[in-house]
Parts: C-alpha cells; structure tokens; sequence
C-alpha cells in the first residue's frame, strides 16, 4: 500500500508560469481591486467588467504552461497515492500530469448559470453578456468568489484527516476556509511546507519548512521525502 499524500497548493506555484496573484506587491489583481471582479457584489454592478475580466484570465491561463513544481507534485504519483487540493482555478496541475486534483475555488475552464450552480459547462472561450445556460440565467465563471462559501471545502477535510503525509506549497495560509486544512491534519503525521516567503506556522506540529519558490523547493521535498523511505 502506497502511503497517502495530500497536497494543499496555492497561487505561489502558478506565479512561477507567469500567472499573477493578489499577493503581488499591492494586493491588486492585474489592476483590478478584489471589491471589482472577483465579489457577488461586483458581479450585480458590472457583470461585464467582471466577464471580461475572467476571459482575460482565461486566455493567460491557455497561454501558460507548467513548472517544475507542477511536474514534480505529479511524479510523487509513482511512489505515492497523491490527492492535490489546490486554491488555483488553473489547470496546470492537470497538464503536467496529476491525477486527482480537486479544486477549492473553482475552475477557469468551466462556466455556470448564474441561477442554478449546478448547471456547470466547460468553456475555453470567452463568456459574454447573453451568454445564457439551459435555464435562462445569464452564463457566469465556475469561480467561488469572495464572500461566497466554499462548497468543495466538506469534500477537502476527510482528504487532509486521512493523509499519512500533508504538504503545503505555495499559499500563504492566510485564505480560509482553505487555510484551515492544516490544522485538519493528524498530530503525529510528517508536514511540509514550500514556500518563498514561510507564513507563521509556530502552532502546526511535525513541520519541515523549506523556504524556496515552488519550483526549486519541490524538488528539495522530493528529496526529503524519498529519506521517509
């Protein structure tokens, strides 16, 4: 039996394929306040402010590509039985070769109604005003915004509660509910966090921190990793 690997990653590992964060300097997304494209209140004011907004996203995200950081996390696979929960609405761990990944905050290539969030349809276009789904509503990103719950969070918790190893790369640790995961995590479990700049994590037991951008610090864990033996 493979042991199990859970894996919290966050905006720190798509930063390393070019894609922006709110962690960038100003706490501003590509210019844009959080309170103006990514809130249901921005949403009710200017539905097309925010579609356009997304639709250039989703057009950085086709023309991204995944690092090494990606890759590596998808090579743990051959050792391990590996689970990804990701804050990213990208699909780059997808691309380089994850298996299972579920995503907390949605995902960029997927749209849904407005009205009934259960009417989720792949798109890798644009999204338009008058872009309608099968119930009438007007089409919106399959993305959990801001001040939206987060419904997947209930599939996440018995992940992470059953992981024989819990790794955290590139987040902050400062969005919940998502943060929270590591303090789901068993006591006595071995913890890793990768990370360029290492949040405050005076309270999580067991925990190796390898202070380095995703890309160099993956392979540093994958070291640490294979002396579990």
């Amino acid at each position: 039996m493979k042991k199990k690997i859970v894996v919290l990653t966050g905006a720190g590992i798509s930063a390393e394929s070019g894609l922006k964060t709110f962690r960038d300097s100003d706490g501003l997304w590509e210019g844009y306040e959080v309170t103006e494209v990514a809130t249901p209140g921005a949403w009710r004011r200017d539905p097309k402010l925010v579609l356009e907004f997304y639709n250039m996203r989703r057009r950085d995200v086709l023309k991204a590509k995944p690092n090494a950081a990606h890759f590596g996390l998808a090579q743990l696979e051959k050792d391990f039985d590996v689970q990804i929960i990701t804050q990213n609405i990208d699909d780059l761990h997808e691309r380089a070769g994850s298996t299972r990944v579920l995503h907390l905050h949605g995902e960029i290539f997927k749209m849904r109604s407005e009205r009934d969030e259960r009417l989720v349809y792949d798109i890798r276009e644009d999204i338009l005003l008058g872009h309608t789904a099968e119930d009438g509503a007007q089409l919106r990103p399959n993305i959990v915004w801001f001040e939206e719950p987060v419904p997947m969070i209930g599939h996440a918790v018995p992940l992470v509660q059953a992981a024989d190893i819990f790794i955290v790369v590139g987040t902050s640790l400062v969005v919940y509910p998502a943060a929270g995961l590591v303090g789901v995590a068993g006591r006595g479990i071995p913890k890793f966090i990768v990370d360029k700049k290492i949040p405050d994590t005076s309270g999580v037991s067991n925990l190796v921190a390898i202070e380095q951008p995703a890309s160099v610090g993956v392979l540093e864990l994958q070291k640490r990793l294979g002396e579990l033996g």
